[in-house]
């Protein structure tokens, strides 16, 4: 799969949970940049350094439109349980650089409609 020039290697803990394949669709908005306001609960808070948290939806957004587009990102896994998710995996910059990240999820509810907390581990 591309999202424009990013190369995406999606997680085989997707295969047959929807709820799974949100959260690898969750965690490629956080690294590309490219996300749909309704993934997001007008409350969320997205906790991304012990020392910056961005708080609401339209802050979730607008911080994510500041994203670079990686050449690659590879999801090593996506798994959700209840009201909870987590994905893992590295992004590939323009420049070859690698980085790992790890983004867990609070949902809204136990169908994970939307994302009402986000922590970003580095």
């Amino acid at each position: 799969m591309t999202l424009g020039p990013t190369e995406i290697i999606g997680s085989a803990d997707c295969g047959n949970s929807p709820k799974n394949a949100f959260v690898q669709d969750i965690a490629i908005a956080l690294e590309t940049g490219v996300a749909s306001a309704e993934i997001f609960d007008p409350e969320v808070t997205w906790t991304r350094t012990s020392t910056e948290t961005v708080e609401g939806q339209a802050a979730v957004l607008q911080a994510l439109s500041s994203t670079r587009l990686p050449m690659k990102i590879m999801v090593e896994h996506a798994i959700a349980h209840g009201k909870v998710g987590m994905a893992s995996g590295e992004r590939t910059l323009s420049d070859g650089l690698k980085r790992p990240f790890c983004h867990v999820f609070e949902f809204n509810n136990g169908k994970a409609r939307s994302v009402v907390s986000i922590k970003t581990y580095m």
